[in-house]
């Protein structure tokens, strides 16, 4: 690729590529894109990128190139084995020289972006090749100027963030011991520094609001350096951390309530709370953290700390700002009350009464805007499906009730049944005014019944604080029963809910009962409610019953069919859900569940898919929903055609122009799923191929389509249902296009990620061409396959290469196998016999591959002279014995240990990775079914005929496998 000069020029033409990008106006915003995209990969470009977004005169361009610059570290740093190096050695090592200072020197939105760079490039680069990093941050500290200071931290926070999630291993060690060595006494010597200026600055707000965030992510850096294990370092300096940390909790300064805060200290959920409260949210997950995995070490402290953060508890207010503070203060009380150690500080009942009342009872109560509940979007999506609530305090006022129910479920059960009864009498009151107090109750219900859940089956495990059944006729149904669908949205999003925890408890009739009420809640106007409803449907319709069967039936479905597939596309049309994963999963789910009774349905619901299809495709940005769209589009396929083959058609004339305008647009994120929809299309046609298909087969072979990873697996079943269902017309009308599928199948056979895909693609070559249309290229094929071979031989490759040449071997013949090996070299055929298909032919796995080697061996042992008397008949008694190996030793699953295989699917890769849709599976092929049942009956007769053509030889077959099963039983027949 080419080399952008560093020239003001380029500079320029960069600035307004980058202006477009901008624009609101696909028609300007798109070719910008596709613009830069191409020249990502040229020498200089990133460096160009960092002058721009420190020497622009426009603040929008700097940001704009920081921006950028970061999602291309984030596309290319990483080199990924058999793909090109992205990035070239000269920028990698400019970029790393260079973007400490200037994320340093930089304003704050431009900081952060480089700071995320920085900490994507550490987590491949960190500590071997780069590994002054570390000093060249440490340093800083020194210089006095905090924001400076902040910057470091904040770097050094993205980078060691992961120690709170990477597992255990030597190298994660090693790595977390090299950062202890060199950053905790300098972090330690700050944290005291911090402190000092705190107090000499006590009165001056605008400084204390820089050392505040600096001890924010000071304390952030403390939690992530402590988490994996305790450190002998913050051990022995225990009592410096503790002791401050346990006076910052109890420290209040007016001067920090104001609630204007940088944003780079924050993360997501801390949007309102002030530094302080940040501060001491954090502070309570150091000692949360401490408590519960160094109990021993910390228990001189730990008293005072429960001290100080259940006065925190009791004097923090009810505003949303304290909310992360109380929940992490809860989440703490939790964490300490569920350890052995510490049972003592609860047991009285004065302290169970009060810990209810003052903590779990107020922090339950519905808070937060009603209207912002009715039509928010946000905060539900993310949460929906764990249960979780608006309200972070309600989820940690939860999990304490869980924590102390583990050694006081009796007293704290009947403290809150007491509290249920008189919450449900208050609502009984007046139910308009004081709908919250039910809302409090069935919370309370549904926290305590609930102990182990999963996301697959909801609660498994309950508490009878109450009935849930009784619970659920008298309180939570007559809400689902009322006229309208809007009044009381909270109660009715909790109805749902209950229904959808509590759906192993509640009996089936119940369950059945509750359905249309749901399929009527998909109308609701406020999002939560209707998503909820979509969701707890989905559920319902996923559960099983006995004998692995849904639980509930299509059958008894069937009065609902209707009204449940419009209310699902109705509730698309509602404001806000126009890409509502929920009720796309659901419609998928509902197709699953209904199979065949949906035809009726599917005019009108394919045009409606289709339509969505055409408005996403101009945006992709919800990948769920559009993953749950295709599968539906794949079910309404599959259903109908079963019943009715000739419907392909009528699909194929909805499908095709949006599918054109999406390859045509190159829409990235959906071009996999259009190939995956495409192969299913394809294989539904009997025998000829349409030649609708036959104009879009040369666009499947230009080398930009294969470049993607994500786009190999699907590309690869396209071609082969093209080979499947046309390899006549492609030899009679497009003999032209062969060389272009070889030449795919050379590159896929080059990379150890997708070699196996090769050979996915050459098997249906030589299964389906007619044999004239690739003789001329066979030979190459072979010498192709053999490079490979020398050049790295893995266990998938050598999988790979044994099915094939027994495919070949089945599909030509013996002779013209062995014809083939000795016309490359001399001798060869005993070569490949010798030392890859006797000692390697036990790695063979899966049911077809296994049959094809038995019947292509069979073929080699009895249908091959050659074998017979020439220097290969010495191979022929261990490749009998190779065969009958793989009928009846285990599989040979050991893996080399030079060999650890990355797995496209393992490997978080940028690119939009291959999604598999579930309902576009394609049958499993059995090349050798027609001809050959039983193999191993095959090789019993064929072995017969051999001994009946040759007498010589049945006398050493006998002598020789006279205790072998197989043959025994099978020479019988």
């Amino acid at each position: 690729s080419a080399k952008m000069e560093l020239s003001d020029a380029n500079l320029q033409t960069l600035t307004e590529y980058l202006k477009k990008t901008l624009d609101p106006d696909p028609a300007i915003r798109r070719p910008a894109e596709k613009f830069l995209e191409t020249v990502e990969g040229s020498q200089n470009y990133p460096l160009l990128l960092l002058t721009l977004l420190e020497k622009s005169q426009e603040n929008v361009i700097k940001v704009c190139a920081s921006v950028t610059f970061k999602n291309y570290i984030k596309r290319n740093w990483r080199i990924v084995e058999d793909e090109p190096n992205k990035i070239f050695e000269s920028d990698r090592i400019a970029i790393k020289a260079n973007i400490v200072p200037l994320m340093l020197s930089s304003p704050e939105q431009i900081q952060k972006q480089l700071s995320d760079a920085i900490s994507i490039i550490g987590r491949e680069d960190f500590p071997q090749k780069w590994p002054d990093l570390l000093t060249e941050m440490v340093n800083r500290f020194q210089s006095g100027d905090f924001h400076v200071i902040n910057g470091v931290l904040r770097t050094a926070h993205s980078l060691f963030k992961r120690y709170r999630h990477e597992f255990k291993s030597n190298e994660l060690w090693t790595e977390i011991k090299l950062v202890l060595d060199a950053f905790a006494l300098p972090l330690t010597n700050l944290f005291k520094a911090t402190i000092d200026l705190c107090s000499t600055h006590a009165n001056d707000a605008s400084a204390l609001k820089v050392l505040f965030s600096s001890l924010i992510l000071i304390a952030k850096l403390f939690y992530s350096l402590n988490f994996q294990d305790l450190p002998e370092f913050f051990e022995d300096n225990m009592e410096t951390w503790m002791t401050n940390f346990h006076s910052l909790l109890t420290l209040d300064n007016k001067l920090l309530q104001t609630d204007v805060i940088p944003t780079f200290v924050l993360c997501e959920d801390e949007e309102e709370a002030g530094l302080l409260e940040l501060l001491k949210s954090q502070i309570c997950d150091n000692a949360a953290l401490y408590a519960q995995k160094y109990d021993e070490e910390f228990q001189p402290y730990l008293p005072r700390f429960v001290t100080a953060i259940w006065n925190l508890l009791v004097t923090t207010g009810q505003e949303v700002k304290y909310d992360l503070l109380v929940s992490n203060a809860i989440q703490f009380l939790a964490s300490v009350c569920e350890r052995p150690h510490y049972k003592h500080l609860f047991e009285d009942q004065n302290t169970l009464t009060s810990i209810c009342e003052k903590v779990i009872v107020p922090n339950m109560e519905f808070r937060g805007n009603f209207l912002r509940f009715k039509f928010s979007r946000t905060q539900y999506n993310v949460t929906i499906c764990c249960h979780a609530d608006i309200d972070t305090r309600r989820r940690a006022a939860c999990d304490l009730v869980r924590g102390l129910c583990k050694f006081f479920e009796g007293p704290v059960t009947g403290i809150f049944s007491g509290y249920v009864n008189s919450m449900l009498q208050e609502y009984a009151k007046n139910p308009s005014v004081n709908w919250k107090h039910k809302d409090a109750a069935i919370y309370l219900v549904t926290s305590l019944a609930s102990k182990a859940q999963t996301q697959k089956h909801g609660i498994t495990q309950a508490n009878e604080l109450v009935n849930l059944t009784e619970f659920f006729v008298n309180h939570i149904q007559p809400d689902l029963k009322s006229a309208s669908v809007n009044e009381f949205p909270v109660l009715k999003a909790d109805g749902i809910k209950y229904i959808m925890i509590f759906r192993n408890q509640v009996p089936k009739e119940h369950l059945l009962l509750s359905i249309p009420l749901l399929i009527n809640h998909l109308q609701a106007e406020s999002i939560v409610v209707h998503t909820y409803a979509a969701h707890a449907l989905e559920r319902l319709f996923t559960m099983r019953g006995t004998n692995n069967t849904t639980l509930i039936t299509a059958a008894e479905m069937a009065p609902f069919v209707e009204v449940l597939l419009t209310n699902l596309f109705k509730a698309l049309t509602l404001p806000g859900s126009s890409e509502n994963e929920y009720i796309m999963k659901a419609i998928m789910r509902s197709f699953s569940l209904l199979q065949e009774s949906i035809i009726p349905y599917i005019p009108s619901v394919i045009t409606q898919l289709t339509q969505k299809l055409l408005a996403v495709s101009k945006n992709p940005s919800k990948p769920h929903f559009n993953h749950y769209m295709f599968e539906s589009i794949c079910l309404s396929i599959r259903i109908t055609c079963k019943a009715n083959p000739d419907a392909v058609g009528s699909f194929e004339e909805a499908l095709f122009m949006v599918f054109t305008e999406i390859l045509q647009n190159d829409v990235q994120e959906f071009i996999p799923y259009v190939f995956q929809v495409m192969s299913l299309l394809l294989e539904m046609h009997k025998n000829e191929i349409p030649s609708s298909y036959m104009a879009l087969f040369p666009h499947l072979l230009q080398p930009v389509l294969w470049e993607r990873t994500g786009n190999i697996p699907p590309l690869v079943r396209l071609l082969q249902a093209y080979l499947e269902r046309g390899a006549n017309t492609i030899a009679s009308a497009a003999a032209d296009k062969i060389p272009g599928l070889l030449g795919v199948f050379q590159k896929l056979i080059a990379s150890k990620a997708n070699d196996h895909q090769g050979f996915y693609l050459l098997n249906s070559i030589i299964e389906h061409m007619p044999p004239a249309s690739v003789d001329q290229y066979r030979k190459q094929i072979f010498i192709l396959l053999f490079q490979r071979l020398q050049n790295s031989k893995t266990t998938k490759f050598i999988k790979s290469f044994l099915v094939f040449i027994n495919l070949y071997c089945v599909k030509y013949g013996a002779l013209a196998l062995q014809e083939i090996f000795d016309s490359i070299q001399p001798k060869m055929f005993g070569m490949v016999l010798e030392k890859i298909i006797i000692p390697e032919i036990q790695k063979v796995s899966g049911q077809v591959e296994k049959k094809i080697c038995a019947v292509g061996i069979t073929k080699i042992l009895t249908e091959c002279p050659p074998m017979m008397d020439t220097e290969y008949t010495k191979l022929w008694t261990p490749l009998l014995q190779a065969l009958i190996g793989l009928f009846e030793l285990p599989e040979d699953d050991t893996i080399p240990d030079e060999e650890h295989f990355i797995d496209i699917e393992d490997t978080p890769g940028y690119q939009t990775a291959f999604s598999q849709l579930a309902f576009a599976g394609k049958k499993e092929h059995d090349p050798v079914g027609q001809m050959v049942n039983n193999p191993r009956i095959h090789l019993a007769q064929s072995l017969h005929k051999l001994s009946t053509a040759c007498p010589g030889r049945v006398s050493v077959l006998h002598t020789w496998h006279a205790d072998s099963k197989a043959y025994r039983g099978e020479m019988l027949i």
